[in-house]
């Protein structure tokens, strides 16, 4: 499917609209509900035609943001409370067709006596010869290191959680079994070289195929958010000293080319974050059952990712936390930021518990977006009239115009009602990695954000320049922004489940302003201001 300028436009316009104020930290904790109860925040959601193999699509939830990786004992376990799924519209009406629910178990405390839930060194260590009574010397005392998930090598891994999936396909359930059988185990925290001595073997362990040829992943990985947040909410403050154009937050030719280096301290790195992955055949996803050229209306899915409590939660200590009642929402995402700063504060929990099919009453936030106004005012205060023109509302080229449209949809696609949800036209192969664009569709990458999202996609610039106006005039609102934040701090994978293994306890720092670690800057030194 040929991309020109003029899809381009159409299809970001249509796409952008609920989130023209999207610029700050994709959807860690973006609504008052989830600052509360951060386990079931969705910090991110992605969908995307595998890199390899195109007959088959990754949808990726991240729940739980900002872990610092050294935070012990007990880790980040996923919440045994929550129901975390993974949804798909495939015939235009915003609901769900197919759906993948992910349940998990409390933590199982295979050493109840042991102070924390990772412990391992070498082969084993016992009580030296000095050890005090009762503990005659030679007693094992510290267990081998921890090598697998399950069987010989887990001895350490004191806090170990199992999950189930259930397919549901037009509301009938189907429950997924492991090949093989067994259970499925999530990948537990990075805890350190010690404990953990090779955590990538360790982790690939934790990838799984089910009887029907899905693959999936749990577990704690890097956070791939990338974004300068310090600077994003002060006011929309970036440093000075990132940006050579002369004004903080405009980027010059050739560092918006760049899609190796950070010019700003990236406020994410060194934070893990909780993961689902899910690779489904495609055929399994389309109306058709099949796997369909990007030119038929059957391509183009919609999908997004929700994270629901029962009713009613039971705490009476010492019993285990009893649940009653049916699953209530607690938040949902499709494409990033809309919640983050698109909606009122006074409405963002409703948002975040309501369906995307009846988004259309939200649309009076988009025709005149406070965000736009905020970066006219203070740019212009600061720079001079003209600096930072944005176009007269209503925002036209804001409308709510989110639904099965070209060139993401085929054309002849049932529009279907204005939803909140992130389309991608299953048909469009992936690019290859030397010729991937950070910018995604405004970068000219067919397989980039907004026709799905990737990992690597910077939606915190490509959604700057959206607010700014380019969709309305590209000569007249064409600043070259963004908040010189451009790569994740560490490398993606290739295969599934691409996230960035688990940064290490031990190891992981972050890139704070005034610290080596911004490689496009002059000696590698994070700008302060």
């Amino acid at each position: 499917m040929k991309m020109t300028g003029r899809h381009i436009a159409v299809i970001l316009a249509a796409f952008m609209v609920a989130q023209p104020g999207a610029v700050f930290g994709a959807s860690h904790r973006e609504a008052p509900i989830t600052a509360l109860d951060r386990a079931a925040d969705i910090a991110d959601f992605f969908a995307f035609v595998s890199y390899d193999d195109p007959t088959k699509v990754t949808f990726i939830l991240d729940v739980d943001p900002l872990l610092d990786a050294s935070n012990g004992p007990n880790y980040f376990p996923f919440d045994p409370g929550i129901q975390y799924a993974i949804n798909i519209d495939n015939n235009q009406t915003a609901m769900a067709e197919v759906s993948f629910q992910f349940q998990f178990s409390s933590p199982a405390s295979a050493l109840p006596n042991i102070y924390t839930g990772f412990l391992g060194a070498l082969s084993g260590i016992p009580a030296p010869a000095d050890s005090p009574a009762p503990v005659p010397p030679g007693t094992p005392i510290i267990p081998p290191a921890i090598t697998a998930l399950t069987g010989a090598g887990s001895g350490g891994f004191n806090l170990s959680q199992t999950y189930t999936i259930t397919m549901l396909v037009n509301g009938v359930p189907t429950v997924l079994t492991k090949q093989g059988g067994g259970n499925f185990y999530a990948v537990p925290a990075n805890v350190g070289p010690r404990t953990m001595p090779n955590y990538p073997a360790l982790a690939a362990q934790g990838i799984y195929t089910t009887s029907n040829g899905i693959r999936v992943f749990a577990g704690t990985a890097d956070d791939p958010f990338y974004i300068d947040l310090g600077a994003a909410f002060d006011t929309f403050n970036p440093r000075s000293g990132a940006f050579p154009s002369g004004i903080p937050g405009v980027l010059t030719a050739a560092q918006d080319a760049d899609n190796t280096q950070n010019y700003a301290p990236d406020n994410v790195s060194g934070y893990n974050v909780n993961v689902i992955a899910i690779e489904v055949p495609i055929a399994m996803l389309t109306s058709t059952g099949q796997v369909e050229p990007p030119t038929s209306s059957a391509a183009t899915i919609g999908a997004w990712g929700t994270t629901s409590r029962p009713a009613v939660t039971i705490r009476s200590a010492p019993a285990p936390v009893r649940y009653a009642g049916s699953f209530q929402q607690v938040q949902r995402m499709g494409n990033p930021l809309i919640n983050e700063l698109i909606i009122g504060t006074g409405f963002k929990d409703y948002w975040s518990m309501s369906q995307p099919v009846n988004d259309s009453q939200f649309a009076n936030f988009d025709l005149d977006p406070k965000l736009a106004r905020v970066l006219n005012a203070a740019y212009e205060a600061l720079f001079g009239a003209g600096v930072f023109p944005i176009p007269t509302p209503p925002r036209t080229d804001l409308l709510p115009l989110v639904t099965y449209a070209p060139p993401i949809a085929a054309t002849g696609t049932p529009a279907g009602p204005v939803a909140d949800l992130l389309r991608l036209n299953t048909g469009v192969p992936p690019t290859p990695a030397a010729n991937r664009s950070r910018l995604g569709l405004l970068g000219g990458d067919a397989a980039g954000y907004p026709n799905g999202r990737r990992i690597s996609d910077d939606v915190t610039d490509i959604s700057l320049r959206v607010v700014q106006g380019i969709l309305a005039d590209s000569t007249k609102y064409n600043l070259l922004l963004g908040d010189g934040v451009n790569v994740n701090d560490v490398p993606l994978q290739e295969t599934f489940p691409y996230v960035g293994w688990a940064q290490s306890g031990y190891t992981a720092r972050h890139v704070d302003p005034g610290e080596p670690g911004c490689t496009g800057d002059a000696g590698g030194i994070c700008p302060i201001n």
